[in-house]
């Protein structure tokens, strides 16, 4: 029963990742045919994490009180709406209207199935559950791209829209699996974690290292989301790429961190978390100076290696939240990372695209390579802050 929720956990989590790569590979025909200015983009992005940052926040609660197979169903419902009115969108207004339905949609359900992964499965899941995400951001802009190629970007949102609904359909029917599964975790529980339910409400300054644990998703989701939205207009801008093909590429970007969050999965089993997010931090670095080269044969290269070195950070920094900090609290304490997380990806990509739509392009390289830096700075002092953290509520996760 458990192996069967974690497959439907899976297929809920392509249905977070099929939004989350179509803006960015369709921007640059859509302000073409709706006649906005092209830094647009970065308000739609802003409206959209502004919805999902302020949801993860308050997530914790929300979880607790209606469960995570209810939250994650409503909200897989919500992002189909989403991306059907993006379909139709005829003005700005449409498109606003949307965006604010998809960010308050992601929200809530990422930082549920992280925090229950992460609880109750081994830490390959966690790698392997956002592996998942991949294949959905991967496969829109593929999608994508057919329509793109023939003219018409609404036909791409409204076959993402379809096959969300039909996702959404599947985890409605799965509500009864959850339910039994989470009965069947709290009879097997052990029995210091009735005492955990009833622990003191959550203070952020009790636990040490979380705003730079939180400041870390922030710069790792900043980087992320600025490749995905505005790699395909760097390609478009600044080597004369024809839309459909700036898609594919960051299509195979994407791919890149599916593959390697596959990959991550199974190493995980040797190396640590620690090791991963380093060794993860360094590869995407270097595909990062392969990108700011002018040298058009290494675009491709060095987005997947962007790609494959971006796949541990979030699902190994996710997965340490349990070790790192007290456990009995991981579900307050994921939302608010998982709020940093959204609030970096709309800070980052809002000041880079308002400078890159006013002079050029190639800002992004150049930012991303200092994003990564800190990044890296960032993650060796939270080693070195929860180093010798031993966390209330430990040894209580499931073996599966």
């Amino acid at each position: 029963m458990a192996i069967l929720l974690l497959v439907v956990i899976y297929i809920a989590f392509i249905a977070l990742g099929l939004p989350d790569s179509l803006f960015g590979v369709t921007w640059p025909v859509i302000h073409t045919e709706l006649g906005l200015d092209e830094g647009f983009a970065s308000v739609y992005m802003l409206i959209i994490g502004a919805g999902t940052a302020m949801v993860s926040f308050i997530a914790g609660p929300i979880i607790r009180r209606i469960g995570t197979g209810w939250v994650t169903a409503i909200s897989v419902l919500l992002t189909a709406l989403g991306l059907y009115g993006m379909s139709l969108a005829p003005n700005i207004v449409f498109i606003i209207a949307s965006s604010i339905v998809l960010g308050v949609g992601a929200g809530a359900v990422d930082t549920g199935l992280n925090d229950f992964v992460s609880k109750h499965y081994k830490a390959r899941h966690m790698s392997w559950l956002h592996c998942f995400w991949g294949i959905g951001v991967t496969v829109s802009p593929l999608i994508m791209s057919l329509f793109l190629a023939q003219g018409s970007w609404r036909g791409g949102y409204r076959s993402t829209a379809v096959i969300q609904l039909c996702l959404a359909a599947i985890i409605f029917i799965s509500l009864p699996l959850w339910k039994k599964v989470a009965t069947k975790r709290q009879n097997a529980a052990p029995l210091a974690l009735p005492e955990q339910k009833s622990a003191a409400k959550f203070k952020l300054t009790k636990e040490k290292g979380v705003i730079f644990a939180a400041l870390s998703l922030c710069i790792y989701c900043g980087m992320e989301y600025l490749v995905g939205i505005w790699g395909a207009s760097y390609l478009v801008n600044i080597f004369s790429f024809t839309p459909a093909v700036a898609a594919r590429y960051v299509s195979l970007y994407y791919g890149g961190i599916m593959v390697g969050r596959f990959v991550t999965g199974v190493l995980t089993v040797k190396l640590s978390n620690n090791i991963l997010i380093r060794t993860g931090i360094i590869c995407a670095v270097i595909g990062i100076v392969m990108l700011l080269l002018p040298l058009r044969f290494l675009l491709l290269p060095g987005l997947i290696l962007i790609g494959m070195g971006f796949a541990p950070i979030f699902p190994c920094t996710i997965d340490s939240t349990k070790s790192r900090f007290d456990s009995r609290y991981s579900a307050d304490i994921i939302g608010f990372q998982m709020g940093f997380a959204y609030v970096g990806a709309m800070l980052f990509q809002l000041a880079v695209g308002f400078i890159a739509t006013r002079t050029t392009f190639l800002v992004l390289p150049i930012v991303l390579l200092a994003l990564g830096v800190l990044l890296f700075i960032d993650v060796e002092h939270i080693n070195r802050i929860t180093a010798q953290r031993k966390p209330l509520g430990e040894g209580h996760r499931n073996n599966n």
